[in-house]
């Protein structure tokens, strides 16, 4: 039984070595992805900390760099899907799932890929912040912790990439509907603003977006050097099994 675990935890592994392989032969794509998000905090948020837009956040350019970071892994894991889509016009996805391996070892397999390629988005805006001014904490567990969390966070957003592959399956559809659902996400988060200064309709889109539960736990690790992010993380959970288990449900659709 241990051995029989081992075979399958090797298996979901292997698909994420497999994607950091990919992020090795093109590390030019990391920087290419990170010049978003540093225009965000250099630009969009030296003016707005100038004009003193929210004066409740204090130094602007801190508060917004961890929903940036998140912003653009976000926008990552939600692309994964196109991967998939590539995948089924090769056929590579249709021998992949006719294989003896458990579906659910593929939906959480490439979660955890998609999770890590969001990821590396975290060192490169995090030194970009700090060298715009952002007081961001040096505690080494922080910065680890803060690492951690985003990789489960865009897990759960990676999951839901495959469900949107699973069910529009051009790439036209795919990335029309993933555009569509970016930007209105991040911005009915805490993100950019506090949630209090939010019309009543957007607040209750806020406090079940799971983006704002994952900008709360890195607000606490990386700028209020703060602990208190269990029920942060509890959220962040939940919506990793609901959209690993709706990915998992659809999965077939993919190749029909």
């Amino acid at each position: 039984m241990m051995w029989q675990r081992l075979r399958e935890l090797e298996t979901i592994i292997a698909m994420a070595e497999l994607e950091l392989r990919r992020i090795s032969h093109d590390p030019i794509e990391l920087i290419t992805r990170a010049v978003q998000p540093i225009f965000w905090i250099a630009i969009f948020g030296s003016v707005m900390a100038r004009v003193r837009a929210f004066p409740s956040t204090g130094d602007y350019i801190t508060f917004i760099s961890p929903g940036v970071i998140l912003q653009s892994s976000t926008f990552i894991a939600l692309s994964y899907g196109i991967m998939l889509v590539f995948e089924r016009e090769s056929g590579v996805l249709k021998r992949l799932l006719s294989s003896p391996m458990p579906r659910s070892f593929i939906v959480i397999g490439r979660s955890l890929a998609g999770g890590l390629r969001a990821s590396t988005q975290y060192i490169i805006v995090l030194i970009a912040a700090v060298a715009v001014g952002a007081r961001i904490t040096y505690d080494p567990l922080n910065l680890i912790l803060g690492f951690l969390i985003l990789i489960v966070a865009s897990m759960g957003f990676t999951a839901m990439s495959i469900l949107i592959a699973s069910s529009l399956k051009t790439r036209e559809r795919f990335m029309g509907i993933i555009g569509a659902i970016t930007m209105p996400l991040f911005f009915a988060s805490n993100a950019l603003y506090p949630i209090s200064v939010m019309p009543e309709a957007i607040q209750l889109v806020a406090y079940v977006n799971p983006l704002t539960y994952t900008v709360n736990a890195l607000r606490a690790l990386l700028v209020e050097n703060s602990y208190a992010i269990g029920y942060d993380v509890a959220a962040i959970v939940l919506f990793d099994v609901i959209s690993m288990l709706a990915a998992l449900k659809l999965l077939h659709r993919i190749i029909e």
